[in-house]
């Protein structure tokens, strides 16, 4: 039987994939849409980072430090999308991170097992192991399907991108934890707020398109 905050999770998932298409094809919805995420982001991390027992200077600090992070992130990834081949390979590292977070959950619910760290209880090793083995796959596949070639180096870069986002995701939990909150928010049914989705995105993305720069420049 499934829960009803499964069924609004996996409601919640589809329409996110539906916008990523969007991005992906209308240069419009991009720039709205990373403004509004941007914007959103930061202000769910402000909340955040003020119920935290921070002085006033260092909650400061964080809230500049992030908001620097986020624009110049914003910012990069449109820069890139003007771009077409970085574009692409733009959107597979950023399906990279989705599946990664995917594999993670499905394979954590799935096989319980031993606890990842105290941070974030509901993570697992089989979450953990989930989540770079569907981000191989999916990497592998996409990359496979745009060059037609498949090379060990994408298995590599795979792996970093996964570890990077679970370590994104980690950090936020840690931020979470110290705030005494499950979620940074309410907005995506299911899922909590717009940051507790794009934790991993944040730590990913980054790792994931410099490791692809390195590995093939």
């Amino acid at each position: 039987m499934i829960s009803n905050n499964l069924k609004l999770r996996l409601i919640t998932s589809f329409f996110l994939i539906t916008l990523i298409i969007l991005l992906f094809k209308y240069k419009f919805i991009l720039i709205y849409s990373l403004i509004v995420f941007g914007v959103i982001s930061f202000l769910e991390f402000s909340n955040l980072i003020n119920k935290v027992k921070l002085s006033t200077v260092n909650r400061l600090i964080s809230n500049t430090l992030f908001l620097f992070y986020v624009f110049l992130f914003c910012f990069l990834f449109f820069l890139f999308c003007s771009f077409i081949q970085l574009k692409f390979l733009l959107f597979t590292i950023l399906l990279g991170c989705v599946a990664s977070d995917i594999g993670g959950f499905v394979f954590g619910k799935i096989l319980n097992g031993p606890k990842l760290t105290k941070i974030s209880p509901k993570k697992t090793y089989a979450g953990s192991l989930g989540s770079i083995i569907l981000t191989c796959l999916t990497l592998s596949f996409l990359f496979y399907f745009i060059s037609d070639t498949f090379s060990f180096k994408i298995l590599l870069i795979s792996i970093l991108t996964s570890i990077a986002c679970q370590l994104g995701d980690l950090f936020f939990s840690f931020i979470k934890r110290k705030a005494k909150i499950k979620d940074t928010g309410n907005l995506l049914p299911g899922h909590g707020g717009l940051l507790d989705r794009l934790d991993g995105i944040f730590f990913g993305m980054p790792v994931g398109f410099l490791s692809l720069i390195i590995f093939y420049s």
